[in-house]
């Protein structure tokens, strides 16, 4: 990947999650490798520690874990996370979605389609995922999916 290609992926990350995520989300640009659609266009580049994004058609990305480890490494809390407790940890660790009922906190500032972080009350990542409802149905409602999760952190992890 040329620097040119890296500045708009930084931009495009830096846009969709704010300041800061998009150099957190490609640095190292020796240890990126970038797949590409027949179009040319980037569609997922990957670290040595996994998938770090994919490029839609929409021109948003779509979180991997090791792509949602680096954005809670860049972020403050509460930037795109979504807080459940030891109830639903294990079942979200294994890529079952979220529901409203178990969301502890969230921050405000999530729309539905937005890319998100679940992690524990303790802070520990344990997926990434697609928020389905706004931050204000995810604490107000008692039922309903609130996190269509894209990838668990497994057991071990």
């Amino acid at each position: 990947m040329d620097d040119t290609e890296r500045a708009t992926l930084e931009r495009i990350g830096t846009y969709q999650f704010g300041r800061g995520a998009g150099p957190a989300l490609f640095a190292d640009p020796e240890d990126l490798e970038v797949t590409y659609s027949t179009s040319g266009r980037p569609r997922q580049v990957h670290a040595s520690d996994g998938r770090l994004v994919s490029l839609g058609t929409d021109g948003r990305f779509t979180l991997g874990l090791a792509g949602g480890h680096r954005l809670q490494a860049a972020l403050d809390a509460p930037a795109y996370r979504v807080v459940v407790g030891d109830e639903s940890a294990p079942y979200v660790r294994e890529e079952r979605n979220v529901f409203a009922k178990f969301v502890q906190s969230v921050d405000g500032s999530i729309r539905p389609g937005d890319e998100v972080l679940v992690v524990h009350h303790d802070g520990t990542l344990l997926a990434v995922g697609r928020a389905e409802l706004s931050a204000t149905g995810m604490a107000d409602f008692d039922t309903g999916m609130a996190v269509s999760v894209r990838e668990g952190a497994g057991e071990g992890q």
